[in-house]
């Protein structure tokens, strides 16, 4: 994975500084990231299978877009260029539902916000080298999965899904931004 500028942020979200990822990950350093969810217009969840050679969570299943925000970079921009370059879709409308901080793992401190919108399957053409293979699962498929041991999910996907299903989350939210919830694709 090449090195990026990250923007260096403190709890309000407020940009203090910038670093290189290999050195923000190094020291611990709070920076930005934006998930996407995509669903189809059947509401079934496009889900990725991270390849094994990720720093991190090799072959663990993710969401449809988890990217680190560059430096300088908004969160919908980093959102969009994530679906272009990790799902290969272009030109999709995405809302934003939550921006929060957690803890992704050690010395992976973040702010990020997560995205919803809807993707038509054809169109997808994931990325070879960072995504072994892409799945499309229902909400109760999901939660079947995640019960189950031998599947093996990104820490951060588990917890932000907690959240979308209105469990208990290791989210800290900083804003919600969609009042509709009720109204989601996956809904």
């Amino acid at each position: 994975m090449a090195d990026e500028l990250l923007d260096i942020v403190n709890n309000e979200d407020i940009v203090s500084g910038q670093e290189m990822r290999s050195t923000v990950h190094q020291l611990g350093l709070q920076h930005r990231g934006v998930h996407v969810f995509l669903f189809t217009r059947d509401g079934k969840m496009l889900i990725q299978k991270r390849s094994a050679d990720r720093a991190a969570s090799p072959s663990a299943l993710d969401c449809a877009v988890s990217e680190h925000v560059k430096a300088g970079e908004s969160y919908l921009d980093a959102a969009m260029r994530g679906m272009k370059e990790e799902m290969g879709v272009t030109s999709i409308e995405i809302n934003p539902l939550v921006t929060f901080r957690m803890i992704y793992g050690l010395n992976d401190y973040e702010i990020s916000r997560l995205y919803e919108g809807v993707v038509e399957p054809e169109k997808v053409k994931f990325d070879p080298v960072e995504i072994e293979e892409v799945g499309y699962f229902s909400i109760d498929e999901l939660q079947t999965m995640m019960s189950d041991e031998k599947i093996k999910f990104c820490g951060w996907f588990v917890q932000i899904l907690n959240w979308y299903l209105r469990k208990p989350s290791e989210m800290k939210i900083l804003t919600e931004h969609d009042a509709g919830r009720e109204n989601r694709p996956g809904r």
